[in-house]
């Protein structure tokens, strides 16, 4: 079963094509990766799924539900999480508070509840949502770190809290930009561990946007290159590692012998 599907997706900005005739499904507890050089509108597609930017041409459809005209929210709703290219948590706001706030998603206590907390249903969730605020935090290896106000964190483990924050939403379909920026090859490799343990753990499909071509290649099920908002190629690790075409738009294209120029 798709989770995702991306049809025909076209994106213009003005005269700029971003995104050009795009079209992939992803399946049911897959890890889905999507690369390609700088520029090549890989985060324009992030933007496009969770309609922070609307289509220009195409369709977008989640389990079979079209996409189109959702507000940013209604799809977060709907079990489509994320995270930034740029890191977007609540800066003030302790690690530990970070993931407790986005957990209250799932809270269906009244006001008059929260007001009166001695009720029992608010004293009841609320013990649930701390207990789930600390096993992501366990997790994600940041509970020695969940006192610590966020924009104090080094910046590898702002990444690890912002894919707790994510998970605390309950997603089914989980879109990592970049998760590895800023991580040393160590962290890295924990990183593509723990990607592996979510997917098993939470049962989600991930679509992930990553530079480093060995998590990449470490972790992905299937692989889509795009270039200049174009797609190039589909296909497993080993079949994009020997792809021509990716490895020209990554590299360029093959220089003459240079005995031939002489």
């Amino acid at each position: 079963m798709s989770v995702l599907s991306l049809k025909n997706v076209t994106k213009r900005f003005g005269g700029l094509t971003a995104v050009d005739n795009v079209s992939f499904d992803i399946e049911q507890g897959e890890i889905f990766g999507l690369i390609g050089p700088n520029g090549a509108g890989k985060t324009t597609i992030f933007n496009l799924i969770t309609s922070i930017y609307s289509i220009t041409e195409g369709q977008v459809y989640f389990c079979d539900q079209k996409l189109e005209r959702l507000k940013p929210f209604e799809i977060a709703n709907m079990g489509i999480t994320r995270t930034f290219q740029n890191i977007r948590l609540f800066k003030k706001l302790t690690a530990y508070d970070n993931v407790l706030t986005a957990c209250h998603k799932s809270a269906d206590y009244s006001i008059f509840s929260s007001i009166i907390r001695w009720f029992g249903k608010f004293k009841i969730q609320e013990k649930n949502l701390n207990k789930k605020t600390d096993e992501l935090l366990k997790l994600m290896g940041l509970w020695e770190y969940r006192d610590i106000v966020a924009s104090n964190l080094p910046y590898g483990l702002q990444r690890k809290l912002e894919i707790a924050r994510a998970l605390a939403l309950d997603p089914k379909l989980l879109l990592l930009d970049e998760p590895a920026a800023g991580m040393n090859p160590e962290e890295t490799m924990q990183l593509m561990e723990l990607i592996r343990e979510i997917r098993e753990k939470f049962d989600l499909t991930v679509l992930i946007i990553e530079h480093h071509m060995d998590l990449i290649m470490g972790v992905c099920d299937r692989i889509f290159v795009l270039n200049f908002g174009i797609p190039l190629a589909l296909g497993t690790p080993k079949e994009i590692q020997e792809d021509k075409k990716v490895i020209e738009a990554y590299l360029g294209k093959e220089e003459k012998n240079y005995a031939e120029c002489q």
